[in-house]
């Protein structure tokens, strides 16, 4: 990759991927040039505990999509959707290419066999129409259950991808597909709508894929490690990255990360081969690894070749970067590893990251200043500081903006506003949507800043896509401040939720660490349960619209049967000091109760409607995975 770099730079030093690379050609590429060196490895933990090695060399992937697709062009037509519905594994990563290679748009879901998805599924099937489905054996059953509805013309083609021989792939034509023809629809929705296929075409795939590269620094020495479920967007681009730069990429189960997180730090480990080793996950799964995935005392263990341990998806904590970086200091870890990043599925995955020679930054601001858009550092033990992480440098060819979004305006450093993007990286609508996609993805910048505008370099005329997150510049540096549609306002003063939920979490040992869900409701849906207080009844007024502020919290361990009244009072107090708002219910629930998505995220509009609903009391353990975009 180092030698060839070059090739994919404009003369001005931005990107510019060339117009015969689609995800074809770069895989194409990539198998003439190191056919015979291992392009996947899979652990499979179902049956050893050690977990058995499945691999793939570039040759044998190669033949095997070629397969697979030859397959779906006997029984597609070009631009079909179809959808993977697969367990994770290395035929998971052979269909989703597959489907490329037959010039269908891949549709990259779920594995049938896991709970939790099938409201969800079922929105996605319908929204996209698949025609063709692929599956594995053992899973096909479960899949052709969910279309025993459909009348037989209307039901998807489904095609187990291991009982495919390999010699069906002399069959395989070369799709008439471009560098902008749509490769998948990657799939984000909350809670409360239906889902929507954001449309990736093969220039956004590549353009990220060189974002991330060149932001993180991996290089072809660098190999990386991956347990994300691989229809999230993390997870993909992750095993899409070794088509462009560095080795192979070594996967696992989510599940089988969360049994036991030292898998993954096991793989994160200096192997023989002296490799770079990169991986991402979510600011959960650093928490859960830093305490549940140390080694046995005496075993060795040498993380000093890890170079950057991507943080995204969720906002990332402090605590939790503190406990993972004294929990495997000891064994090698550098303090540079961690990199705290921002991304979205309408980018690819990818905008900002901290760069591969740097520490994660942390700043402390002001809260009263920040609720009211502006950041304002202070010292950290200062009585109203707040930690911010920094997510970084927004990545090469890529713009990012901070908006006034009722006015178009640019914002200056240090003020709050929603982040707006630009870039080749960018999806260009979603599937069947247009109204949607025009008011997501066709903004117009009004107005930019006459001095260190982030606008430079783009046209008077781009296309801004509004993310619905508000963010702020500080040093260059972007810091992401919440969710526009999470903002808690209560008396007419704005409040971060996961500032609310932190307090909260620090007030009391009782509470679950990480999962607290803060959100405010308006007086008039509050349960009827949550209007008595002290023994009072408090009278319903239906005219009564004020938010209130709801906090939900899970018991922490051995806390199940402790007196509920010493806890919230302490909630109460530590929030009305900290923040100066008063906290009308604090609900404690069991452990599991939270909705979550299925990257491990607190849904929180899923958890308010759970909420209003009753459905969050009397010991209801959550199912279903609300999708991770929410």
């Amino acid at each position: 990759m180092g030698e060839t770099f070059d090739d994919y730079l404009d003369e001005r030093g931005n990107i510019k991927m060339p117009d015969n690379q689609t995800m074809i050609d770069l895989v194409d590429k990539h198998s003439a040039a190191q056919g015979d060196e291992l392009a996947y490895r899979y652990v499979d933990y179902s049956r050893e505990r050690d977990g058995e090695y499945f691999e793939l060399t570039w040759n044998e992937f190669g033949v095997r999509l070629r397969a697979v697709a030859a397959r779906l062009q006997q029984v597609t037509q070009p631009k079909d959707r179809v959808a993977i519905l697969a367990p994770q594994g290395l035929d998971y990563i052979v269909a989703m290419y597959a489907a490329v290679y037959a010039g269908c748009i891949a549709v990259p879901l779920f594995d049938p066999d896991e709970q939790g998805h099938s409201d969800r599924l079922h929105a996605v099937l319908d929204d996209c129409a698949p025609a063709a489905i692929l599956t594995v054996g053992a899973s096909a059953p479960g899949v052709r259950e969910i279309f025993r509805d459909l009348p037989a013309p209307k039901r998807p083609r489904i095609i187990a991808v291991e009982a495919i021989p390999d010699s069906v792939g002399t069959a395989w034509v070369r799709p008439d597909i471009n560098i902008d023809s749509v490769a998948y629809l990657q799939y984000t929705s909350g809670s409360t709508r239906t889902p929507a296929g954001v449309e990736i075409t093969h220039r956004a795939v590549g353009t990220n894929l060189l974002q991330v590269i060149t932001t993180i620094g991996i290089t072809e020495k660098a190999r990386g490690v991956t347990w994300l479920p691989l229809f999230h967007d993390m997870g993909l681009l992750t095993v899409i990255l070794p088509t462009i730069g560095g080795k192979f990429i070594t996967i696992m189960s989510p599940s089988a990360f969360v049994r036991r997180p030292y898998r993954w730090i096991k793989e994160l480990a200096a192997q023989e081969d002296g490799a770079e080793i990169f991986a991402a996950a979510p600011n959960f799964a650093f928490e859960h690894a830093a305490v549940r995935g140390l080694p046995k005392p005496g075993e060795e263990l040498d993380l000093s070749n890890v170079i950057g341990l991507i943080n995204g998806s969720e906002p990332v904590s402090v605590t939790s970067m503190k406990k993972f970086n004294d929990a495997f200091e000891p064994y090698g870890l550098p303090k540079t590893a961690i990199k705290p990043c921002y991304g979205m599925a309408e980018a690819t995955l990818f905008v900002s990251a901290t760069r591969r020679e740097d520490e994660a930054r942390v700043v402390y601001v002001d809260r009263t200043d920040l609720n009211a858009g502006r950041m304002t550092e202070v010292s950290p033990d200062s009585e109203n500081a707040v930690s911010q992480v920094s997510c970084g440098y927004v990545a090469l060819s890529q713009w990012a903006v901070i908006v006034d979004p009722e006015t178009g305006t640019e914002k200056p450093e240090g003020a709050v506003g929603e982040i707006w993007l630009h870039g080749k990286n960018m999806g260009i609508g979603y599937w069947g949507r247009p109204e949607e996609s025009d008011a997501t993805f066709r903004n117009r910048l009004k107005t930019r800043l006459s001095q260190g505008s982030h606008a430079e370099g783009t046209a008077d005329d781009a296309d801004w896509m509004r993310t619905g997150d508000f963010g702020a510049y500080l040093d260059g540096e972007l810091y992401i401040t919440g969710r526009v549609k999470d903002l808690v306002i209560v008396d007419g003063r704005n409040h971060y939720p996961q500032d609310l939920e932190y307090s909260a979490q620090e007030s009391s040992t009782a509470l679950r660490p990480g999962f607290v869900a803060a959100f405010s409701v308006s007086a008039n849906q509050m349960p009827v349960e949550a209007a008595t207080r002290n023994g009072a009844v408090l009278t319903p007024d239906p005219g009564n619209n004020a938010e209130q502020l709801v906090i939900v919290a899970e018991r922490g361990t051995g806390a199940a049967k402790l007196d509920p009244e010493p806890i919230a009072e302490s909630v109460r107090t530590a929030i009305a000091k900290r923040h100066g708002v008063t906290v009308r219910d604090l609900l404690l629930v069991p452990a599991g109760s939270i909705p979550r998505t299925s990257s491990g995220k607190i849904a929180r509009r899923a958890c308010k409607t759970a909420y209003v609903e009753g459905t969050l009391r009397g010991g209801y353990r959550q199912q279903a995975f609300p999708d991770q975009a929410e």
